[in-house]
Formats: C-alpha cells, sequence, structure tokens
C-alpha cells in the first residue's frame, strides 16, 4: 500500500495539473503574444550563438545548464561557490515547496493560491549534462555574447542578497553539491518554475513565450524546434 506521503504528493500533483489545465484554457482565450525578439526577427540580421545553455526536464521542473567556464568571475556571485565544477544547473521555484523533505498537499495548495518567497537552486554538475542526468530529455539551445550577459543579469538580479552584495544561502540542495538560495522573485500561479526558465531564455534572446509555458512540456514544446542538432 502507498505510504500517506506519496498519496498526498499524487494529490499535490493533480491540484498542479488542474491550475494548469484553467491558466492553460485563460491563456488559449487571449491573442497569442511573441517575445519582443521575435518582432524584429525578419528584419533581424543573424547573430551567432558561440555559447550553449541546456535545458533539462526533470518531469514537473525544468532546470538551467550552463557551462561554468562560460560564466566571468563576478557576473554571478553564487558561481564562486562552486569552483570545481564543469557546469552549473540552476532552477527556481517556491521556496516551502522546494525546500521541504516531504512536502505535503498544503504547502502545494499554498504555493499556488497566492504569491509566495521564492528560491534559487543551484548545483556544480561535475559532468556534461547527458551523463549527470541519465534519461532526462535535455535540449541544448544557443545564444550569442550579448545574450548569455543578460541571462547572467537576469539570474543575478533574481538572488536576494545580504549587506555585503552576496547571495544569501538557505541552506543544502536536493543532490549533488547543491545550494538553496533566496530569491527576491515570487512564486505564484501564474509563474511557476518553467515560466521562470522561459523568461530567463527570453531575456538571453531566445525566441520563447513565457505565459503559456505553466508546465514543463509546454516549455519543451516551444524550445525543441530551436534547440543544436547533435553530430
Amino acid at each position: 500500500m502507498r505510504s500517506l506521503a506519496t498519496r498526498l504528493r499524487h494529490r499535490v500533483r493533480r491540484v498542479f495539473v488542474v491550475f494548469g489545465l484553467l491558466a492553460g484554457l485563460s491563456a488559449c482565450g487571449a491573442a497569442p503574444v511573441a517575445p519582443a525578439v521575435a518582432a524584429s526577427a525578419a528584419a533581424a540580421v543573424p547573430q551567432p550563438t558561440p555559447y550553449s545553455v541546456h535545458v533539462v526536464n526533470h518531469g514537473w521542473h525544468a532546470g538551467l545548464v550552463l557551462r561554468a567556464s562560460d560564466v566571468p568571475a563576478g557576473a554571478w556571485p553564487a558561481r564562486a561557490d562552486f569552483p570545481d565544477a564543469d557546469y552549473l544547473e540552476v532552477g527556481w521555484g517556491d521556496r516551502a515547496y522546494y525546500m521541504a523533505a516531504d512536502p505535503g498537499l498544503w504547502l502545494g495548495l499554498k504555493a499556488v493560491a497566492w504569491p509566495t518567497p521564492g528560491v534559487l537552486h543551484v548545483v556544480g554538475v561535475d559532468a556534461a549534462p547527458e551523463r549527470f542526468f541519465p534519461g532526462a530529455e535535455i535540449l541544448e539551445i544557443g545564444v550569442a555574447p550579448a545574450g548569455l550577459q543578460r541571462l547572467l543579469a537576469h539570474l543575478r538580479q533574481s538572488h536576494e542578497v545580504d549587506g555585503a552584495g552576496r547571495p544569501i544561502t538557505l541552506g543544502a540542495g536536493l543532490y549533488g553539491h547543491s545550494r538553496f538560495y533566496a530569491s527576491r522573485e515570487q512564486f505564484h500561479l501564474f509563474k511557476t518554475c518553467n515560466v521562470w526558465v522561459a523568461a530567463a531564455l527570453q531575456a538571453a534572446g531566445v525566441q520563447v513565450t513565457p505565459a503559456p509555458t505553466l508546465t514543463t512540456e509546454r516549455l519543451m514544446v516551444q524550445l525543441r524546434p530551436l534547440a543544436k542538432v547533435g553530430p
């Protein structure tokens, strides 16, 4: 027989599905909004994309993976906490739910019912994303140098900082060498972890629209046509 915690977790997932469907219906009733970079796409000169950002599909959650060597010292202060990492994964979500050892129905409902504090989860990855996350869907998205700078600024600005300007650490993360950091941003029904990832990619110049990406699948549907094709 499944444990009470397992049953509650499944109930929380069903709650997120219901809320996601309702939000999806409201989004379908509005005219689609193209990202700012798409408005002038026809007249723009294609930009080189020497950098890559990987998007990892964790099922109910998506994470961004950056090559550590692409992150200049000081561009993202949290990077200093992972000096030996080859890559850095970052995710974002509701602080109480994300950090809970065994989140239940109440935390799930609270996360979507009204705005709650957000949290960043940063992982030092010591292998290629495909090896570190075996079996996960991983998309490689190209970004231009200016786009990478804007993405790093987006990450930096999401952090809540102390008086010295350092990111505020909230504790050990969920797996590997990882940490939780306080975020300035608030989580709510229309700003999920996947919407946050889409907004970060949009800041980097990726042609993705955050509003419809309440679920991971809706995010990946937008990104799959943009992904680099491996050799």
